[in-house]
């Protein structure tokens, strides 16, 4: 399955393109998938870091009061990180502190895979990007990749200050070990 949606989004002349139209019609399912384990099972596995980014995208919007019309960029990214709401809800037997794990799990890998994406310019088709990749070009950045450290740092301290009012003091080491990884 991997193997043919990743296929799938380099089939078309436009990756990003495709890698919407591809999320749309997965994300449902994936808001049915009952387990964390199985969830992150499916996308870990997954072959296409673009596909990855727009599914993880759509899940970030899906949790958040006020969804953002940003691209998706490490502005968008430090967005969810201060909008999104803690993640599936109806899982009534998971410790709201795994919760809150799996959603900084999602961010990290959000964030990883993104850098995939700018740096082996995955939103280019496969003829442009071997193109790219030859000439040595630099990642094309968006406006909204410009970010700097106290944006980051406010944010991550917004974020602490939420969980800390949902969880209390002090986090376990799971938490801990995210934040320090997604820092």
């Amino acid at each position: 399955l991997q193997r043919m949606l990743s296929m799938a989004v380099e089939v078309d002349r436009s990756p990003n393109c495709s890698s919407c139209k591809i999320a749309d019609v997965i994300f449902p399912f994936i808001l049915n998938i009952p387990l964390r384990s199985q969830r992150e099972a499916f996308l870990n596995t997954m072959e296409s870091h673009l596909l990855r980014c727009k599914l993880l995208e759509l899940l970030f919007q899906h949790s958040c009061d006020v969804p953002t019309t940003l691209p998706l960029s490490l502005a968008k990214i430090l967005y969810f990180l201060s909008h999104s709401s803690v993640l599936l809800q109806y899982e009534d037997e998971t410790a709201i502190w795994q919760r809150w794990d799996e959603m900084l799990q999602y961010l990290s890998l959000l964030l990883m895979s993104y850098q995939n994406v700018v740096l082996e310019h995955l939103r280019s088709s496969l003829n442009d990007r071997m193109d790219l990749i030859i000439q040595k070009a630099k990642p094309k950045l968006q406006d909204s990749d410009d970010i700097s450290h106290l944006d980051v740092q406010l944010k991550i301290e917004d974020f602490i200050g939420r969980m800390r009012q949902a969880l209390g003091q002090p986090f376990p080491w799971q938490i801990v070990e995210k934040l320090c990884m997604l820092r």
